[in-house]
């Protein structure tokens, strides 16, 4: 599914209007009867059901006034409340009020408010107080009347947005809902197209469901403006789960080296590589220092263990070099970087070992780490490499403060990735990747819950698994993007994600597989 900024959006709508005969007056139409189709979906039907549309003066409670117009029509008890002046009412807004006041039904106009729903429970609140060009907190009278709509029993489908949705609006957690400064909707309707705010946070915790009305922009005025973001679906995902045919062996199944691990820190590696077993690789082989081997060799059954040198601190030393070349030889992928620590000999064996593979890589954690102030180190002709920081790790490779890159996160990952030539995943809610040709995907599966230690891990492991298959970098990041975040909403369904912790994912991997399809039946 394709995704827009809201500055992207204005640009369409003005291309279509300009170049391509459709009139803002009928986009609003088309907008408005969409939404009230949406709310006969949303009762099973609207006649004699009482329904509030609470309508701005912009073309946000333009698209209202329409919706509330074929509501009124269809036989539904509408109320229209519009928190503007009538005069305030301008453009194609003030022409669709008056085809509304036409048709028998007369808003009532409070500049000042209240939106006042006291003197009945609608059956449906229409949410068409604010659009996408909301900056800041909402103002007098919207902020009451946000309140009044969240404090209310009804069900709420918001237009295009929630009303008061902007970056700094927060969550709806633990303040009361009266003090909430933007409307918690059931559902949203997107006009047009899927804007990018809704598919990520905080927009995706007051949206609810959402789905986007198609109401005709041409298909050359949407192409025209280039869009890069997308937000992968289930079917799409299916189909790039590798195939396995009959007679597969574990050799073709994919080799996956993977060094990992430090002292005090063999869970890293044993995350990562359970993870890229349970992803559908025919062999993982991890390479940790030595002093984890024991402890390595009482948890795994199905991992082959190699052992390196390491340094008085247990972190791998530069003498681990020939022993990861070695592994090297053997994979088809290699991955690199879970817990293996800061140490500045560590970080240098990292440096050389991925920049001389000839193998794919993925890099995490302290992988990543170790080209922090040396990411120039990176640029030139390689295999495909996949870099998967968290904020503080884009940050130190960036040399970008961490308060920017969560203000851009999708114009960081794709400047990086882009800079870098690597495709990145910024893991996060929500985790996106960048490719170094200009895409960036919105991933929309993963929930709270997997804000726990190892959680990275294991996304590496699954990650590095997928691309031994066969999968390139831009499909085995997002496959195991999705995956991993599906995965964590099924060990939520089971156990809440008070609990969830990150062995839980690579236990509900398969069930994550299932849930999106083996993908097709043949190659």
């Amino acid at each position: 599914m394709r995704l827009c900024t809201n500055r992207q959006m204005r640009s369409i709508d003005r291309r279509t209007i300009e170049n391509y005969g459709l009139s803002g007056y009928e986009l609003m139409e088309r907008a408005g009867c969409r939404v009230a189709e949406t709310a006969k979906q949303m009762l099973g039907g609207v006649a004699g059901k009482a329904i509030a549309v609470a309508c701005g003066k912009g073309n946000n409670g333009g698209d209202g006034f329409v919706a509330a117009r074929y509501l009124h029509l269809w036989g539904a008890r509408v109320t229209c409340h519009a928190l503007a002046r009538k005069t305030a009412v301008s453009g194609d807004a003030a022409r669709h009020l008056e085809r509304l006041e036409e048709a028998g039904l007369s808003p009532a106009f409070r500049p000042d408010g209240p939106l006042d729903l006291s003197d009945r429970t609608p059956a449906l609140i229409i949410d068409a107080l604010l659009g996408t060009g909301t900056k800041g907190p909402p103002r007098v009278p919207y902020e009451s009347a946000i309140a009044e709509i969240n404090l209310s029993p009804s069900p709420v489908l918001s237009v295009d947005t929630p009303s008061g949705l902007a970056p700094g609006c927060g969550y709806p957690q633990s303040r009361p809902t009266a003090d909430w400064t933007c409307v918690r909707a059931d559902h949203t309707l997107a006009i047009g197209l899927m804007k990018v705010d809704l598919a990520t946070f905080p927009g995706r915790s007051w949206c609810g469901s959402v789905d986007v009305a198609d109401i005709g922009f041409p298909e050359r005025a949407v192409e025209a403006e280039g869009l890069y973001l997308s937000m992968p679906e289930r079917s799409e995902m299916a189909g790039l789960v590798p195939v396995h045919l009959p007679d597969d062996h574990k050799g073709s199944r994919g080799r996956v080296a993977i060094v990992a691990g430090s002292a005090g820190m063999a869970g890293s590696a044993t995350l990562a590589s359970r993870a890229a077993l349970r992803g559908g690789a025919g062999m993982v082989m991890l390479g940790s220092p030595a002093n984890l081997m024991d402890a390595l060799a009482a948890r795994h059954t199905e991992v082959m263990l190699r052992s390196l040198p390491e340094t008085d601190g247990g972190s791998l030393s530069l003498e681990a070099g020939p022993g990861i070349e070695s592994l090297l030889s053997w994979a088809d992928v290699l991955a690199i970087g879970p817990g293996l620590t800061r140490h500045e000999e560590t970080s240098s064996l990292v440096r050389r070992v991925v920049m001389n593979s000839e193998r794919p890589v993925v890099i995490d954690a302290d992988g990543v780490n170790a080209f922090s102030g040396y990411a120039d180190d990176l640029s030139g002709p390689r295999p495909e490499m996949i870099m998967t920081p968290h904020v503080f790790e884009l940050s130190r490779l960036t040399n970008v403060a961490v308060e920017e890159i969560e203000a851009n996160r999708a114009a960081v990952a794709r400047q990086t990735a882009g800079s870098l030539q690597v495709t990145l995943v910024l893991k996060g809610a929500a985790s996106l990747v960048a490719s170094p040709c200009g895409k960036v995907s919105v991933n929309p599966t993963g929930n709270p819950g997997m804000a726990t230690a190892g959680s990275g891990d294991v996304l590496t492991g699954i990650i590095a698994a997928l691309l031994a298959q066969g999968l390139g970098a831009w499909d085995a990041a997002r496959l195991g993007v999705y995956l991993h975040g599906l995965a964590g909403d099924l060990g939520a369904e089971a156990m809440g994600t008070h609990s969830l912790v990150a062995g839980d994912l690579i236990d509900h991997l398969p069930g994550a597989f299932l849930k999106i399809g083996e993908g097709p039946a043949t190659p």
